[in-house]
Order: C-alpha cells, then sequence, then structure tokens
C-alpha cells in the first residue's frame, strides 16, 4: 500500500500502526515467530532431572621402589654413580691384594712391643710410652778363607807333608839359555831341543814340547805373577797355585803330593796328576816353584807340566827346579 505521499512502506516509517496478530499469514516463512501453541506446550513440559555422578576413583598405581626409579635419572648422573661403584671395587679388590701380600710367609715377623711395667709411674714424672724390645742383631756365617775352600776341593788331598823331590826318570835336555821374565822378576833356563819357545799368552813366558798322541794336554813350562790370594805362609800359597794349575789340565783332574820343599828363592811343590782320556787313565807330573824377588809385589810362579807319554822328558823338571833364580 502507498501512503499518500506516494511512498513505501518500510519498517519503521511513520503514520503506519501495526497489523492485529489475527491477519497474520497462516503460513509463516523461516524465520518468523513461533506459534503461540508450541510456545504454551514448551511452557508446560517438566524440565529434566540432572543428577551429577562421583568422579571416578584414580586407578591404582604400582609403588615405585628406588630401583626401578632409575631410568628416570638423566644419563650423565647414571655414568657417575657407576664410576663411584667402580672406584670403590678397584678400591677393595687392592686392599685385598695388598692383606695377601702381607700376610705370605717368609717376612720377617714384626719386633714385639714390651709390656709396660707393673708398678703405677709416680704422679710427677710423666707416663713413658711403650718402648720396642730390642732385638738381637742377625748373626752371619762366618767368611770361608781361600785355604778352607782348597782344603775341602776333593781333587786336593790336604796339606802335604814335606819331602824333598828325587830324581826324575828321563834324560835331562841341555840348557841353551836363560829366560828373563821382567813382569814376574824371575830368571829361568832356556832348555834345548826338543823344548822350544811359544807364544806365552796369557802368562808372561812359555816354553813347549811336540805334541804327543792321546796325552791329554801339552807339556808346557811356564812364567806369571802368582795369580791367587797370597797367604801369610808360603807353603799355603804354593798348595793354591797348585789348585790353580788344575785349570790347565784335563777336565776331572785330581792330584796327589809328590814333594814339598823350600828353595832359596822360595818354596817347590811336586805333585802328580791323574785323568782319564777317552776313558783311558793318564798322569802327568807337575811343579809350582815360588819365587820370592826382592823387590816384587808379589812372588812369581813357574809351573811345569809333562804328560806320561813323554816321561822320558821328566827329568827335565830337576833341572828346571835347580836353575831358577830371582831378578836383584
Amino acid at each position: 500500500m502507498l501512503d499518500g505521499v506516494g511512498g513505501e512502506s518500510g519498517a519503521g516509517g511513520a503514520g503506519f500502526a501495526a497489523a492485529p496478530a489475527a491477519e497474520a499469514d497462516p503460513a509463516p516463512r523461516r524465520g518468523r515467530a513461533v506459534p503461540s501453541y508450541v510456545a504454551a506446550e514448551a511452557e508446560t513440559a517438566p524440565l529434566p532431572r540432572i543428577t551429577v555422578s562421583p568422579p571416578p576413583f584414580p586407578p591404582k598405581t604400582a609403588t615405585r621402589t628406588p630401583l626401578s626409579r632409575i631410568g628416570d635419572l638423566p644419563m650423565r648422573v647414571v655414568y657417575r654413580i657407576a664410576a663411584a661403584g667402580l672406584a670403590i671395587v678397584v678400591a677393595a679388590a687392592a686392599a685385598v691384594v695388598l692383606l695377601v701380600l702381607r700376610a705370605q710367609p717368609g717376612e720377617a715377623p714384626s719386633r714385639p712391643i714390651a709390656a709396660p711395667s707393673a708398678a703405677p709411674p709416680s704422679p710427677a714424672s710423666p707416663v713413658a710410652p711403650p718402648t720396642l724390645a730390642a732385638s738381637p742383631p742377625p748373626v752371619s756365617a762366618p767368611e770361608r778363607t781361600a785355604m778352607e775352600d782348597a782344603l775341602d776341593d776333593p781333587r786336593v788331598p790336604g796339606e802335604p807333608e814335606r819331602a824333598k823331590l828325587g830324581k826324575l826318570p828321563g834324560k835331562p835336555a841341555r840348557v841353551a839359555g836363560r829366560i828373563i821374565d821382567r813382569r814376574s822378576r824371575v830368571h829361568l833356563p832356556r832348555l834345548g831341543g826338543p823344548w822350544k819357545r811359544a807364544a806365552a799368552s796369557p802368562f808372561r813366558t812359555r816354553q813347549v814340547l811336540p805334541a804327543a798322541k792321546g796325552a791329554g794336554h801339552r807339556a808346557l813350562i811356564v812364567s806369571c805373577p802368582v795369580p791367587i790370594e797370597v797367604q801369610d805362609d808360603l807353603r799355603d800359597t804354593a798348595l793354591l797355585a797348585a789348585r790353580w794349575t788344575l785349570n790347565h789340565q784335563p777336565r776331572g783332574a785330581t792330584l796327589s803330593w809328590v814333594a814339598s820343599q823350600p828353595a832359596k828363592y822360595g818354596r817347590v811343590l811336586a805333585y802328580r796328576v791323574k785323568y782319564q782320556v777317552k776313558g783311558e787313565k793318564r798322569s802327568s807330573m807337575a811343579a809350582v816353584a815360588l819365587v820370592e824377588p826382592p823387590k816384587a809385589a808379589k812372588p812369581a810362579l813357574v809351573f811345569v807340566s809333562i804328560p806320561d807319554a813323554q816321561r822320558s822328558r821328566w827329568r827335565d823338571i830337576n833341572t828346571l827346579i835347580s836353575r831358577i833364580r830371582p831378578m836383584r
């Protein structure tokens, strides 16, 4: 409907009255007001009763032990705990090893502690601490002498008795001159053929015979300063020197005394040496002469040994012993 001015009707236009409810459109459009019977029915419907159910109980969780919580720790803490445990185990093992070593047999026992006196100390004097009992000094075995060792040697038959050297078998060699041993400060004869001079080392002079088949060693005459410990008695020094000459005899050699006599120059000791060569019993005649030169630091030694295969040369030992002279 048009108003008097000819304008269109509006929702809030002036001069229009509201239409009565009875004249409303029987088919309302979407968004229009709800019919009155629906509203009345809604107002008379009973409200639903609201009930509040109690909250459910929380589920029971298993009680966690301290060991089960290790997994919650950071790895650096776990590593530190493991390192500390390893250090404790190593220290305990070292302590056990130390105790075992201390308990090993053979260790010197600890010295006993002296018991304190039964009488109480006087009030004026201080209490003295317990003192260690003085242990006796260790007793060392007496030191053996060279002579004791020589006399206990089964190769040496004790000390020789005094006896003069007699003439030995054979024909003596001629004396072709003399040999001067300036180091030993002694003169000795140079024997002619079949003797000849040879390289002296480790001695100072040496004379030898041709090698004899099956003899076991070569006949020789040598000189040098006495190579053993000098004793107070020249007879003892001669015995030690004779024992030392076994180093230049076949292995397993033993000796037996033949003569022990003084000489103008010192001492003479003659002996027989017995040994085996390829299972055959053999022997040598030998002698040592100790010479005491006036200005020498120690005596000189002249040693001669001739095997039984050259028995015809044993008389040369008599020639040698009689012609030795010390240097002045």
